[in-house]
């Protein structure tokens, strides 16, 4: 089925070598590991947080700048790539003016084509690759009485994507601080959790039922619309709100969790209905399950997340079992699990799939607190 489609793996001939970041400092960024998780903090202006990214974490990982076109190629799309460029610049026009300089100023400080940039940024609301699972567990079914939130990435790595995980602490001047588990040259946000705790993840989604259109070019970005989100509100009721006055490019399935619990907001150009949990469950892949948005509820790897019902209580154990019943092979290349009220984030990245591989944990409540205390959140 379309809604629940995966990937088959690309034939390899080489191995990818782990990709260690340089650690460094640049005006007031720096980039750090913490305990073995490459963690990379910009802060201030637009400006200053381009230049920070692009010194930082761009120009040491110039290799991923050639990444999405060797997508196209290798999955024998490459004759998409004009169209793709000529597509992504006219939309850039429609970003927040703030992640227009923010790129601008990245671009210059990496010394690559804005172009170069504006692709990266806009690709994949133009030719969708994503498939992903999640899986909400609210406070009365979790093992630690407080809401958990396990997430896979499933997309294709080209042998190497993984390797360059990042979680990045943002802070912009007068908004929420975030961390986001990202790449280096991503505006906006696949996977990711504010100050507030308020945490979200993005499921890509094929078919609608309301006739949205695959992509409105005069919107904005969904990963730039989801950074918005972390940046300006607190609670699922805030995002929700937030979403439904935002221009939206397509149709995806936004996984989101506060201090309190989660849904799923289910989106397109059109609509955003929102989808709660079902006896302190919500899972969520690759389709609608909404009346009106729904094409079909058929999805193997919902069908495993939704067994989670027959476990008393889930910790973080059980989670991330659930999650490598559903993973993507080749193409899962991050897991974590988000733990919203004590703003802790546990993540495994590398060798795919990613959900066999051991979580490392992360405090954020530290890399954040200086932003949140100083804008009085």
């Amino acid at each position: 089925m379309l809604h629940c489609w995966t990937f088959l793996p690309l034939t390899l001939s080489l191995l990818s070598t782990p990709y260690y970041y340089p650690e460094a400092k640049h005006g007031k960024g720096s980039l750090r590991y913490v305990n073995g998780l490459p963690v990379l903090t910009v802060q201030g202006t637009p400006e200053e947080i381009g230049e920070q990214e692009a010194v930082l974490a761009i120009k040491p990982a110039a290799k991923l700048l050639g990444y999405p076109r060797e997508l196209l190629k290798a999955h024998g799309v490459d004759i998409a790539w004009p169209l793709i460029v000529k597509t992504g610049v006219g939309m850039y026009k429609h970003f927040p003016a703030e992640y227009q300089k923010e790129l601008e100023s990245a671009a210059k400080a990496a010394e690559v084509e804005k172009e170069t940039m504006i692709v990266g940024n806009t690709m994949f609301d133009i030719k969708k690759f994503i498939a992903c699972s999640t899986l909400i567990v609210e406070p009365e079914r979790s093992a630690t009485k407080q809401p958990l939130f396990g997430r896979n990435l499933d997309f294709p790595t080209l042998g190497y994507l993984q390797e360059y995980t990042l979680v990045e602490i943002c802070k912009p001047d007068g908004k929420h601080a975030f961390a986001s588990i990202t790449f280096p040259g991503m505006l906006g946000c696949l996977s990711g959790m504010n100050d507030a705790g308020l945490s979200l993840a993005v499921l890509e989604v094929y078919a609608s039922a309301d006739d949205s259109p695959r992509l409105d070019p005069r919107g904005v970005p969904y990963a730039l619309c989801f950074r918005k989100v972390l940046e300006e509100c607190t609670t699922v009721d805030e995002a929700e709100t937030a979403l439904k006055a935002m221009k939206r490019t397509t149709m995806v399935n936004l996984a989101v969790c506060d201090r309190k619990g989660g849904a799923v907001l289910e989106i397109t150009p059109y609509h955003v209905q929102r989808r709660n949990d079902e006896k302190g469950i919500c899972a969520c892949t690759n389709h609608f399950r909404t009346k009106g948005l729904s094409m079909s509820l058929e999805c193997g790897r919902y069908e495993i997340l939704e067994k989670s019902r027959e476990i008393k209580k889930l910790g973080l154990v059980e989670i991330a079992k659930k999650l490598d019943a559903v993973n993507q092979g080749g193409d899962t290349l991050q897991t974590m699990i988000f733990e919203p009220a004590t703003l802790k984030l546990h993540l495994a990245y590398g060798k795919c799939p990613s959900s066999a591989l051991p979580m490392k944990d992360l405090d954020l409540e530290p890399l954040l607190k200086k932003a949140r205390d100083s804008a009085g959140k």
